[in-house]
Formats: structure tokens, sequence, C-alpha cells
């Protein structure tokens, strides 16, 4: 049995990425996620894998894809304005059916912003940044336990579905360290042979592309292969977290660092003895729509809670099967923390 050790979270999803098969890892260098790319590259050379500073952002998310057809794992990371600059590289993955892992360690924007932490990118995570119809799979962790476990399940989903997976996490959680139990080394991987560019030895030729002209309605099929997809991702892969929600008269929404001040006021509230529970999506695409209206069923009132002006309120409003006016929103934008002080009195205002 694994021990705990202590390791940083920007660290933590390193390791865990090398523990799930990947041997490739491409990047370019921004704060808060600056760990990731030199962990990388002390370890990678170690284990006869392949770390690669690029250029910049747009070269890295290139190389990801040349890495991905070829049949390996492969991982980049970065932040906001960085995942910006990748946006179009995402799309051209989604169209190419390219399993990959993207991670967005969010700093505090719009523009360069700041390096702090925020939840600015949610919108640009779940509605996906660069053109056309597509999906990206978002798994938001909530300590460092979690950024590794779910960095092996991000390569198990991105195989399962060809999809690229985003970590979704921010720079406090990056930056934090915190006891875990590394994840198990996975030592069978799956097999690309039916579609991967390995060379056509011995078989015909095949091409991956995400230009599609000819037929006429080779494209439009191709959409509805994804959509098609994507439905059975929504039916199958959700997950999140009910803290105390059974009996409570005011729900929070929560993910991320985010989650975890708010469990501290649920806590906090509990011991006066206000009902109050948590809600925690995990999955932020696909969002747990049937388990946030389980969670709020009860509930007088929900609050959302973000590190932003207000992003995934729209989600929780659309889902929740509440009157739009009984979700109410408290967001601290600009790498700010939401404060337990200011949570606790919004709760008190509805009780």
């Amino acid at each position: 049995m694994n021990k705990k050790i202590l390791m940083k979270g920007n660290e933590a999803i390193g390791e865990a990425a090398i523990l799930a098969g990947c041997r490739h890892y491409f990047a370019y260098p921004i704060t808060p996620q600056n760990e990731i790319p030199a962990y990388m590259a002390e370890r990678m050379p170690s284990i006869n894998g392949t770390f690669l500073q690029a250029e910049s952002e747009v070269a890295a998310i290139n190389m990801v894809m040349g890495a991905s057809a070829g049949g390996a794992r492969v991982m980049t990371s970065s932040s906001s304005p960085g995942i910006a600059l990748k946006q179009e590289g995402l799309s051209y993955l989604a169209g190419a059916e390219l399993p990959a892992v993207v991670v967005n360690m969010m700093r505090g924007g719009p523009g360069l912003g700041n390096i702090a932490g925020s939840q600015g990118d949610y919108y640009q995570a779940v509605r996906g940044g660069g053109n056309g119809d597509y999906h990206t799979i978002v798994i938001a962790p909530g300590n460092v336990q979690e950024l590794a476990d779910h960095t092996v399940k991000a390569f198990e989903l991105a195989d399962k579905y060809r999809m690229v997976v985003m970590i979704l996490g921010d720079g406090y959680l990056g930056q934090m360290s915190e006891p875990l139990v590394l994840p198990e080394e996975v030592k069978n991987l799956p097999s690309k042979e039916s579609w991967a560019l390995t060379g056509a030895k011995g078989r015909k030729g095949r091409a991956i592309a995400s230009l599609k002209l000819a037929p006429d309605d080779l494209l439009y099929k191709h959409n509805l292969h994804l959509a098609q997809k994507y439905a059975q991702v929504c039916d199958n892969e959700t997950m999140s977290e009910a803290y105390m929600c059974g009996d409570a008269d005011v729900v929070i929404a929560a993910y991320g660092t985010s989650a975890r001040i708010c469990r501290k006021a649920v806590k906090m509230l509990r011991a006066e003895g206000i009902k109050v529970g948590l809600f925690r999506p995990i999955t932020l695409w696909p969002f747990p729509k049937k388990e946030l209206k389980d969670a709020v069923l009860n509930a007088k009132k929900v609050l959302t809670v973000e590190m932003s002006m207000g992003q995934m309120v729209d989600d929780i409003r659309l889902n929740s099967g509440k009157n739009p006016d009984d979700v109410d929103f408290y967001g601290t934008p600009g790498g700010l923390l939401p404060k337990v002080d200011a949570i606790i009195e919004k709760v008190k205002s509805y009780v």
C-alpha cells in the first residue's frame, strides 16, 4: 500500500500523468503552473519520455496533436491566457477525435490579469473557446489528492472517447502542498492500433484530419457522430459531491478552491443550527444536472459561490429546477478568495 507523501498540487499532476502512462509533454511556461513543466523537465528524461518546451502555446498544442495522432498518451498545461492561445488546437483535436489531457491552472483575468488563482475561465472551458460544435470533458478537482486521481482519470476518459479532457484547477490549488497517496501505475494502456498513425507497413494508409470537404455531407455526418458521442459522455461520466444536502434549507454550489472555503462555512453554520449543504460539481462538462436537482430538491435557496463575476451560476439556474430568483450569487474576481464570513452572512439573510 502506498504511503502518504507531501506534494505540491502542480507536481502531483505531473507525477500522476507519468503514472497514467504519459510519456510526451509539451508546454510553454506561464505562472502559476510552472511547477508542472519544471517537474516534467526533470522526470521525463529519467523514464525515456519526451519533454519539450515549445516556442509558444500555439506550438505546444500542435505538438500535442502530432503525438496523439501517433497513439501516445500526451499532456500539455498552461494558465488562462496560454489556454486562450491553444483554443484553435483544441478545436482541431476535437474535429480529428484525438485524445489528450490539457491542464489549466486558472489565473486572474481578463487579458494578462494577474498570477493569483481565479475561476474566470469556466465559460471558456465548458462552452468551448474554439470554433465549431465540440466539447471537451472538464474535470474540476478540489484538493491535491483529487488533482492526482483525476489526472489519471482524465487519460482514461480521453482514450475511451477519443476526446480532449481538461483538468480545470486554479493557482491556489496548484501552489498548495497537501498529503496524498499517489495513484497506482497504469500497466496496460488501451490499444490504438485501429486508428493511430503508426506507419502503414502491412496495411492500407490512413489519415487523421479535422478538414472534411467532400462529399458535401461528410462534415454534417461527422458532427452528428460527435454529437452522439457527447450524448454518451453526458449519460455516463458525470461526477459530483453532495455534502449535508438532504435536510438543507440552503444549498451552496461551488467547485474547486471555492468549494473548500464553502465547506468551512457549512460546518460553521451547522454548528449554529442552520441547515446548510454544499453541492460540488466535479465534472463541469458534462454538468451533473440530475445530481444537482436531487441535492437542491428540498432547499428554499441556492447560493452559488465562485472566484469570478458569475459563470457557473448560469448552469445552476438552468439545471437546478428552481426559480431563477431563488438562485443567488456571491463572487470574488481578480484573484481574490471568497470570504467565509461573507458566505455566512449571505446564508443567514435567507433564513
